[in-house]
């Protein structure tokens, strides 16, 4: 079975996410919010998921498995995304409107891994 471009472009764009909390680990750490233990291992656990649902992306194998991983991963991150948006300390300098743009964001790319779950139920 050959998967669709679309889906790599999906890959390349967790991968380079994944990479990238290794590379700048503080930047993550300060969107975490403070409720959350262990900042530290969530973001190399969160960026080891990233990493390896990207590289399970493109195995069509397992690609729709990893497919529902990844929904479940951009839920679980969700947090993140709303702390970025009320705290001005872990905004990383990003406009305010751009913040609130993110959240629906967030539904879209859970809409976009839906389709390459090819109905496969959790």
């Amino acid at each position: 079975m050959v998967l669709p471009w679309h889906l790599y472009v999906m890959a390349a764009i967790y991968l380079l996410a994944g990479l990238n909390h290794f590379r700048k680990p503080q930047l993550y750490r300060k969107i975490i919010p403070p409720y959350l233990p262990w900042h530290a291992a969530i973001n190399y656990t969160s960026g080891a998921a990233e990493i390896v649902i990207a590289i399970g992306l493109c195995i069509p194998a397992i690609s729709a498995y990893t497919a529902w991983g990844l929904i479940a991963l951009l839920i679980a991150v969700f947090p993140a995304n709303i702390y970025m948006y009320t705290e001005k300390n872990a905004s990383l300098r990003m406009p305010k409107w751009l913040l609130l743009l993110r959240l629906p964001l967030q539904v879209v790319l859970i809409i976009w891994a839906y389709i390459y779950t090819n109905g496969l139920p959790i």
